[in-house]
């Protein structure tokens, strides 16, 4: 689960708008910046750079990151007719798995966007046989349990998880050590040569308080922790609806 902050209808739609307005005027080298290999939950310090091909100056508003990760910005408030501008911000990559495209976005005092774009990989340390778990029709108070498999991305060694602290206030897990066969990933059995954890999530009443008042939509993301992986934010996402 990559991008937690902006919902995926709302991040394409605001892809398609800013590249609809977008135009050249302000060109980045190389065009698409690559951030590379990032295990997940580092951050790497990141600067484009690019220029300004135009012969008039542009003066900056803002800029700032689409989607999340990105933080701590530095930026020029003008980059002259023909000269060069330089990024620099913090890119955090927790949350987030797999091929990753974030897009800065650099807005003038005209309201018009220039974009840059970058694209890398965060590499998970373990691997959920499944990450979406629907709860169905659901009244509060009632028990749900649902059950699933941890290997580590390499296959070498067996997963140590734990509920991170905010998680288990709702939810408990019990876990238990098998040998995995994860050849094909639709069909996991036991019996394998993999070290894995069988894992058993567990309700016995969701919450339901604040803005959760007002949907009738359930979106509980469940946390993990692991001590041997730190930084990695692993997790499982359990969606229904309130009756």
């Amino acid at each position: 689960m990559t991008f937690k902050i902006i919902p995926t209808v709302l991040a394409a739609a605001l892809a398609f708008s800013t590249a609809a307005f977008a135009d050249e005027a302000i060109r980045f080298v190389p065009e698409k910046y690559p951030i590379g290999m990032l295990n997940q939950g580092d951050t790497k310090h990141i600067v484009l750079q690019g220029a300004n091909i135009t012969d008039k100056e542009i003066v900056l508003e803002n800029v700032f990151g689409q989607g999340n990760g990105m933080s701590n910005f530095k930026y020029p408030n003008k980059i002259p007719a023909k000269g060069t501008v330089k990024i620099e911000f913090d890119f955090n990559s927790s949350e987030m798995e797999g091929q990753i495209n974030p897009v800065v976005v650099l807005v003038d005092t005209t309201g018009k966007p220039y974009l840059a774009n970058m694209d890398g990989i965060v590499k998970v340390p373990f691997v959920f046989s499944e990450k979406l778990f629907d709860a169905g029709y659901y009244a509060k108070g009632e028990k749900r349990e649902w059950s699933f498999y941890i290997w580590e991305t390499d296959k070498k060694a067996r997963p140590d998880i734990a509920l991170e602290a905010e998680s288990a206030k709702q939810f408990s897990v019990s876990t238990k050590p098998v040998m995995l066969n994860v050849d094909k990933f639709d069909k996991i059995t036991e019996g394998g040569k993999v070290p894995g954890l069988k894992v058993t999530l567990s309700t016995k009443g969701l919450s339901r308080e604040g803005w959760e008042l007002k949907q009738k939509s359930i979106r509980k993301i469940v946390s993990f922790k692991s001590k041997k992986y730190p930084k990695a934010t692993p997790d499982v996402l359990i969606v229904g609806f309130w009756k």
